[in-house]
């Protein structure tokens, strides 16, 4: 079993609390070059592939996040007690009070905020086990997907999808999907309907 960091925004560490997100979607950086290819694996599979001239070989690419059975910890934007503030990370232990930009508003004595990519492992309170790896179209998500990315449903005249804290709502989940996509990537990053690595996984409880 291998770990890797992942990172996550707070309404996205919000949903996985919630247990409702299940899903993440990242860019397949491979597709970028011209020689890489998506065929059928041996499972049967789309998987990203290239030949390599000079060995006169295949080559399956394997996604950044791991396969299934590999675990995932989570980083996410945190801070410390202002008094920590010039400390850096690696220096800071398990005995410092911690406080998750998630869980907002904070007690009084807080100091900075301090990005998730700074996070160390052992501040990290949130770990996911890989379930399943694929790739495809961004734009081939289905609704069941898209709800399971961590969109939040409100109920009422059929169920309106999105992000509590935004204003982009819709009663079809792929289109709020589509604005939560576009607001993390850039207004044109669904039109260009990249190759994404489609990651599942489910939380793994803490030993008590």
């Amino acid at each position: 079993m291998t770990e890797r960091p992942i990172l996550f925004s707070a309404p996205m560490v919000r949903a996985l609390l919630a247990g409702t997100k299940t899903q993440t979607r990242r860019i397949l950086a491979a597709a970028r070059l011209s020689h890489v290819q998506i065929e059928e694996n041996d499972d049967g599979k789309p998987w990203p592939w290239m030949y390599d001239g000079e060995r006169d070989a295949d080559h399956w690419f394997s996604c950044h996040l791991g396969k299934p059975g590999d675990r995932l910890w989570v980083r996410e934007a945190w801070r410390t007690v202002a008094e920590m503030d010039p400390i850096p990370p690696r220096l800071l232990t398990p005995a410092h009070r911690i406080w998750f930009e998630a869980d907002r508003p904070h007690q009084t004595g807080h100091g900075r905020l301090r990005a998730s990519m700074h996070m160390p492992r052992r501040f990290s309170r949130i770990t996911l086990e890989v379930t399943g790896v694929r790739v495809e179209r961004l734009q081939d998500i289905s609704d069941a997907d898209a709800i399971a990315e961590g969109l939040d449903v409100l109920a009422g005249v059929g169920a309106i999808y999105g992000i509590k804290g935004t204003t982009n709502w819709s009663d079809d989940p792929r289109q709020a999907y589509r604005s939560l996509w576009e607001s993390i990537n850039g207004p044109d990053s669904w039109a260009a309907n990249p190759w994404v690595w489609v990651v599942e996984f489910k939380r793994v409880k803490a030993a008590a």
